[in-house]
């Protein structure tokens, strides 16, 4: 997928084994970033771990990003971004960072990382399906914020930084560790009811429902659905589809005409926690997906350059007279 984002269509058997191989050979961190993630205190929230890290290695290896966004800056990128989580997940917990193993995929790549532990095809799977369905979802915040840096003639690890610090927001990638909270506060299926009907009550949003873009259910809500059927604990995945089922019902109740439906959040978080992530990863690990979107869109971007600079009308007032200091 990323080969089809980046140059255009799906690779073949030998293109993709020479892609794998350019991956592998940039999925280790240099010593430098390690060193500057050693320093961060364990309770940094891992988008700003993340953020820092790529800013890092924008720094020590400005040789490598001094030139215009090309191909091979993307790969580098993209087989950073999960080495700079894992690295800082295992420092913060005092452990040392794992080195890449040969022959992985992505997914299989940063479960090792993280854990320590070759993954099983239970949990690696789903973590595969997730980064292919968040790579790269249109003109959103991030991406728009990548690209705008881009068309400054800014360099690609600045772009990226840049989409970070948009997908940080909750109102943009933020979302998937609040539903995991929610799912963790109602507890169980059969508490589903008198939590969501008190949460209504209070005015409260429901996290994992409703989308600026889709007016139905969000198409990769479906897919992750299945993954999470097969990959969570049966418990969890009951107490997920009660909430959604109920949810749903409630909200067609209350707000008819609404059109709320079902997120690609709400699954992500049952996705996320099955294949062993906490939930301050949950942000971070979309970004591993979308770093793959953004720099696809960057190299658009400076394939045909013009600086994106949105006009403003100026609302305020007009009528504001000089008076010099000593009349005020």
């Amino acid at each position: 997928v990323a080969h089809l984002l980046w140059i255009g269509h799906l690779p073949t058997a030998a293109e993709l084994a020479e892609f794998q191989k350019k991956l592998e050979a940039n999925r280790n961190l240099p010593k430098s970033v390690v060193d500057v993630l050693r320093l961060l205190p364990p309770d940094t929230l891992p988008m700003d771990a993340l953020r820092t890290g790529l800013s890092a290695l924008g720094a020590i290896e400005q040789t490598a990003f001094a030139e215009a966004p090309d191909l091979d800056q993307a790969i580098a990128i993209a087989a950073r971004f999960p080495a700079i989580l894992a690295d800082f997940f295992r420092l913060r917990a005092g452990k040392e960072p794992v080195t890449p193993k040969p022959g992985h995929n992505t997914a299989q790549s940063y479960l090792w990382q993280l854990l320590g532990t070759e993954p099983e095809e239970r949990h690696w799977k789903p973590l595969e399906t997730y980064l292919v369905l968040l790579a790269d979802h249109g003109m959103n915040a991030s991406t728009f914020t990548a690209r705008v840096i881009a068309s400054t003639q800014s360099d690609l690890v600045s772009a990226l930084t840049g989409g970070v610090g948009a997908l940080k927001g909750p109102l943009h990638g933020g979302a998937p560790s609040k539903v995991l909270d929610m799912l963790n506060e109602i507890g169980t299926a059969d508490n589903v009811d008198n939590w969501l009907t008190q949460a209504l009550d209070r005015g409260d949003r429901l996290m994992g429902f409703g989308h600026r873009v889709y007016k139905a259910e969000d198409p990769r809500a479906e897919i992750l659905r299945e993954m999470a059927r097969t990959a969570s604990d049966p418990d969890f995945f009951a107490l997920s589809k009660t909430t959604e089922d109920r949810t749903l019902a409630l909200l067609n109740e209350r707000k008819p005409g609404r059109r709320l439906y079902t997120n690609v959040e709400f699954y992500s978080a049952a996705v996320l926690a099955a294949v062993g992530l906490p939930g301050d990863m949950f942000t971070p690990t979309f970004a591993v997906a979308r770093s793959v979107g953004w720099s696809a869109h960057v190299l658009e971007q400076v394939s045909n350059n013009r600086l994106i600079r949105p006009q403003s009308q100026f609302v305020g007032p007009h009528d504001k007279k000089f008076v010099p200091i000593d009349q005020r």
